[in-house]
């Protein structure tokens, strides 16, 4: 089990968490009309072995949203950092 340290509540399981995708992946504009370009945004992922950074909402918690680097490899978690950009 994944257990990720949150900066304002301290370490806890994963379970607490809701995974929400690619945190390299830039979203395009809220009032974007490109279709295409929502579709690669919400579908389209590469599934890369290695350090990966990815957004999690600590929805059982204080609700933060964190970007976590992780490696998917072996699942060890490297840094946990509050998010600085609008996703809800």
């Amino acid at each position: 089990m994944l257990q990720i340290k949150c900066p304002c509540c301290g370490p806890r399981d994963h379970d607490e968490f809701r995974y929400a995708g690619d945190a390299s992946v830039p979203r395009p504009a809220q009032n974007d009309p490109d279709f295409e370009r929502w579709y690669r945004y919400v579908f389209v992922r590469d599934n890369p072995a290695g350090i990966h950074r990815e957004y999690w909402q600590h929805v059982m918690g204080c609700r933060q949203w964190l970007i976590v680097e992780r490696n998917t490899v072996n699942h060890k978690i490297l840094s946990v950092n509050f998010s600085r950009g609008a996703l809800a």
